[in-house]
């Protein structure tokens, strides 16, 4: 098979935000406890924090982090994670049914984002809570200093504030599951009335308002129009979240299920804009795709868990070699929407449903889905470039016009590079794709990095790292103005040139 890419550095989508690299951590299953937090392991450091862990963060370059929360935040007392450790209560957690210990609060883990080299997306408790808690978290974090709450965080040993710019106003607020569940109207209102007084308090943040808790619920477009007639004066942000899997084990049509990503993306956007319209605004509310991932593989297994343990094996799906080529292609959507979609975030970033698993006391290593997210938050930041694609495609019972290739260009001036993600999704053929160089004269070959395996089920383990790694060994010949990459049958591609 043979395709096209057209690259054209005058016809950009957007310059990329880098928190669209962004992760998530929640006090859910051992994201946090055993996660990034384990004072007994060999690798701890001062705080108890997993250095081994601490590194292949940063290998992966994650500029923002969501905390805490996830259902969690929903009933969460932020107050309780600050302060002296062996004062802080446990308490019984109703969104996923386990005992929290609070070892792990605020003021652990902005220290912990500070040794991971990323920022904090806060969450606030819209659920059980309101205006008034969200205010006074914000006036300890942020607020330098001589009020109640800043003094309180200065008595907890934290002198200067945190500085967090990104807050969450709540999460999933229409969510049946949701402890403090709200209809459009009643979310709509506390959330436009904790936008105004956080941004009295602090002006400089950024506020995301929830919007639907995935394209299925049944007041999707309705809620997203609802929320933002009443807060779009006051917030930066409406929230996406959608998670994927190959429940059917119909890989071809799983392929294909960037193509629902990316309508769900053009939707919302349209309801941002039809907003905006009826205010005759000029501001533009922009997307975060604060959850994003693949997520099935554990449900079974989390039905038969039993209650109120301390940070159980829960949600921790094991990912394999398809799963890695579904998220290469769900980052290569996000990217051709970077014009709108400004924040995302991997759902979640240790051991639930990650691309980091650890075992408790024991090694930590990298999932299938680890390898496109280094890739593209390594090198996928700079201008995404609108790509022009001339491609066979292929339908299945559920799915029509499925591309073979999945594609996007990405330009870095500052480094003089041009980055080519590609997923060849066919299962029995190679495709060579050519890439137009005529924007990019005298381009040469950094390197092509294929992540590839025979087996579309198989997976890395404590026992086998590196079944599933990527190489790059890579072929792609330049000729002239145009490049040939050769696209192994079912590959993710990262195609880099020196421009």
């Amino acid at each position: 098979m043979k395709a096209k890419l057209i690259l054209n550095k005058d016809f950009p989508v957007s310059e990329i935000d880098n928190r669209i690299y962004g992760s998530f951590i929640e006090h859910l299953g051992r994201a946090v406890y055993h996660g990034i937090y384990e004072p007994t392991h060999p690798t701890a450091d001062d705080m108890g924090f997993r250095k081994d862990v601490l590194e292949m963060v940063k290998q992966l370059n994650v500029p923002i982090v969501r905390y805490p929360g996830g259902n969690f935040v929903s009933g969460y007392n932020w107050e309780d994670g600050t302060g002296p450790k062996e004062k802080r209560p446990r308490r019984t957690e109703l969104a996923w049914h386990v005992i929290e210990t609070n070892e792990v609060g605020i003021d652990e883990f902005q220290e912990w984002a500070k040794r991971a080299n990323t920022e904090v997306m806060q969450a606030v408790n819209l659920g059980t809570r309101g205006s008034d808690e969200a205010r006074n978290l914000l006036e300890y974090c942020n607020f330098p200093k001589g009020t109640y709450y800043s003094d309180m965080r200065r008595a907890n040993g934290f002198e200067e504030p945190f500085d967090i710019k990104v807050w969450c106003l709540g999460n999933e607020m229409d969510g049946p599951w949701q402890i403090g569940a709200k209809t459009a109207e009643e979310y709509g209102r506390i959330a436009c009335e904790t936008a105004k007084v956080m941004k009295e308090l602090d002006p400089s943040i950024e506020l995301v308002a929830c919007g639907s808790s995935n394209l299925f619920m049944p007041t999707f477009g309705k809620w997203e129009a609802t929320v933002l007639e009443h807060t779009y004066d006051y917030v930066d942000y409406i929230s996406l979240h959608n998670y994927y899997g190959n429940r059917d084990n119909d890989t071809k049509t799983y392929l294909g299920c960037s193509l629902d990503m990316d309508e769900f993306i053009k939707s919302v956007v349209a309801i941002c804009d039809y907003v905006k319209a009826i205010k005759k605004s000029d501001k533009t509310i922009n997307l975060s795709f604060d959850e994003w991932n693949v997520w099935f593989h554990s449900n079974e297994a989390d039905k038969k868990l039993e209650r109120w343990q301390i940070a159980p094996h829960q949600l921790e799906d094991i990912y394999n070699f398809e799963d890695a080529l579904v998220v290469g292609c769900l980052l290569i959507t996000l990217l051709k929407n970077s014009d709108r979609v400004k924040m995302a975030c991997l759902a979640q970033l240790v051991n639930v449903i990650a691309p980091i698993m650890t075992e408790n006391g024991g090694s930590a290593w990298a999932q299938t889905i680890f390898y496109p997210y280094l890739h593209a938050s390594n090198f996928g930041r700079g201008v995404a470039l609108a790509p022009v694609v001339k491609c066979d495609t292929y339908s299945t019972e559920k799915k029509k016009d499925i591309p073979y290739v999945e594609t996007i260009g990405i330009m870095n001036e500052e480094k003089k590079e041009l980055t080519v993600f590609a997923v060849n999704r066919s299962l029995e053929e190679g495709i060579d794709l050519e890439i137009d160089l005529r924007d990019f004269a005298n381009a040469k070959l950094i390197e092509h990095i294929v992540l590839e395996h025979d087996d579309m089920k198989a997976v890395n383990s404590a026992e086998n790292p590196n079944n599933v790694v990527p190489h790059n060994n890579g072929v792609t010949k330049i000729s002239g103005n145009a490049a040939v990459a050769t696209l192994n049958k079912h590959s993710w591609n990262v195609i880099r040139f020196q421009i």
